[in-house]
């Protein structure tokens, strides 16, 4: 079953502007997630890849491995606030794709340019509902806020006074720029998975890393997915979290469906 969404009509014009078309497509299978292709308009995109490849090319040591057990390298975008993958962490994306995954978000954002180098390994299936701990109070409503620097993200463990919030990751996000070459059979895909039964579970819908598309859901505790690897090129995109407090999904899932680290 396909149904169209609308980007959000109380944006700012500016912000309209950036994208190429306002219905995007609802899936419910595997599990319930949004997928569009052509998200913005050429020009726009063009600038978002051409920074990319600039960060790639000029700050090569800013990718670091993203963790131990995950193929990709990244550099958050809480770095990169001084071009046009800025648009990531505004407010204005932020309320959109909160309102599109019908999720009441904190205003908390983590996100990170991910490159995979080709020939990665493929990953296992997740469901990124893990918890994230962010500094200081609740944002407000026309505020984003980033991971601090002096709370670790996982843990929340914080050296003297400083405060912690703890939420869970609510939507997440993949925005797939810089593979203009990839073709099917070339790998790198995103997996969705209906379960995640046996030592190999098979997925049931994998999303090609087009340029300038995207995948978002909800985190939820059926949310499987995985990096698909065997990639014959590198594969590069955008990968952010929407956020909102524990005790929403301790209530409604129970605290123990929070996939610790």
């Amino acid at each position: 079953m396909l149904t169209g969404e609308s980007v959000r009509d109380a944006a700012p014009q500016w912000f309209v502007e950036l994208f190429a078309h306002r219905r995007w497509i609802r899936r419910t299978d595997p599990f319930p997630h949004v997928y569009a292709r052509d998200v913005f308009v050429p020009e726009f995109y063009r600038r978002l890849a051409e920074e990319f490849g600039r960060v790639r090319t000029q700050r090569p040591e800013a990718f670091t491995p993203v963790s131990e057990k995950y193929s990709a390298t990244g550099v958050r975008l809480s770095a990169l606030r001084d071009g046009p993958l800025a648009l990531f962490l505004s407010r204005e994306w932020h309320d959109l794709i909160a309102g599109v995954a019908g999720v009441t978000a904190t205003g908390d954002v983590e996100g990170s340019l991910h490159h995979h180098a080709a020939d990665s390994p493929q990953g296992w299936p997740h469901n990124d509902l893990a918890p994230a701990w962010f500094g200081g109070t609740t944002p407000g409503p026309a505020e984003v806020r980033t991971a601090d620097p002096a709370v670790d993200l996982k843990t929340g463990t914080r050296a003297g006074s400083v405060t912690a919030r703890e939420t869970v990751r609510a939507v997440a996000v993949l925005f797939y720029l810089g593979n203009p070459d990839w073709k099917p059979g070339d790998g790198g895909e995103t997996a969705l998975y209906e379960n995640t039964a046996g030592n190999n579970p098979a997925p049931s819908l994998t999303i090609p890393p087009l340029d300038n598309s995207m995948v978002l859901f909800e985190c939820t505790p059926r949310s499987w997915h995985t990096y698909v690897g065997n990639n014959a090129a590198a594969r590069n995109c955008v990968v952010m979290w929407l956020h909102r407090p524990k005790d929403e999904v301790v209530q409604r899932w129970g605290g123990d469906k929070i996939e610790q680290w």
